[in-house]
């Protein structure tokens, strides 16, 4: 890991850009965060539209998560940002765009040539991170992980021990042998869904949450939109770390 800048946000966050490899980061770290006194560390999963577009809700949520006393860190997707693009996820972007545009059902089919390969390169990527974060000494455990895409944190739930918790927005096309994997997740999970998501299959989303392992979890269902989640949801999203990681 190459931490490539930083900067001391206005409430005292420290806010680092880094690299792994070939794959460009950011690290965010509270104020009080230091070798004698290291931090929890929560993954800020979120969807394949590039970190600079996505950097003004990140940003947001780390600071949500500075405040409670984590830190932060998210990475960039496998074909998105200023990542090398990826011919065969970019037609399936495409073909689930002519799909919606046409008011038409997406295909299994489109699902799967969409998220299958993102899972299976993303998901070992975040564990290299995971491997990087972890060595440095402000930062001590244990690991959440928040946000999208839930296939991506449904295969890290499963696979990667160090992640004792999840908070998952539900509204990710998914996969059906992701049913089958969510099965095998039993760590403590808290699950938002909008109800009147207007890219969601709402009972897919209901049908995936029951199909959960783990003996805790919880669905947080409000109404409105893709992007309405209220104020309190997130609140109750932060407690829900605080249980789990403190």
């Amino acid at each position: 890991m190459q931490f490539t800048s930083e900067q001391r946000l206005d409430d005292g966050v420290l806010e680092r850009e880094f690299t792994l490899g070939e794959i460009p980061g950011i690290l965010w770290t509270p104020a009080s965060a230091s070798a004698s006194a290291p931090v929890p560390l929560i993954l800020l999963g979120h969807p394949p539209l590039g970190l600079r577009k996505m950097y003004p809700r990140l940003v947001a949520r780390a600071r949500h998560c500075a405040a409670e006393g984590f830190a932060a860190a998210t990475i960039e997707l496998p074909g998105s940002g200023d990542r090398p693009r990826w011919a065969a996820v970019e037609q399936a972007r495409a073909d689930l765009r002519r799909a919606m545009e046409a008011g038409e059902p997406v295909s299994d089919e489109i699902v799967d040539a969409l998220i299958l390969p993102l899972v299976e390169k993303a998901v070992p990527e975040w564990q290299a991170a995971l491997d990087a974060l972890l060595s440095l000494p402000e930062i001590g455990g244990p690991v959440g992980y928040s946000g999208g895409v839930i296939s991506i944190g449904i295969r890290l739930s499963v696979v990667e021990p160090r992640i004792v918790a999840a908070g998952f927005f539900a509204g990710s096309l998914v996969p059906r042998a992701m049913f089958e994997e969510a099965r095998q997740v039993t760590i403590p999970l808290n699950v938002l869904l909008q109800w009147d998501d207007e890219g969601n299959d709402r009972q897919a989303s209901l049908n995936l949450f029951d199909a959960f392992g783990s003996k805790e979890k919880s669905l947080h269902a409000n109404m409105g939109g893709h992007t309405g989640v209220p104020q309190f949801a997130g609140e109750a999203a932060a407690q829900f770390f605080t249980r789990h990681l403190k």
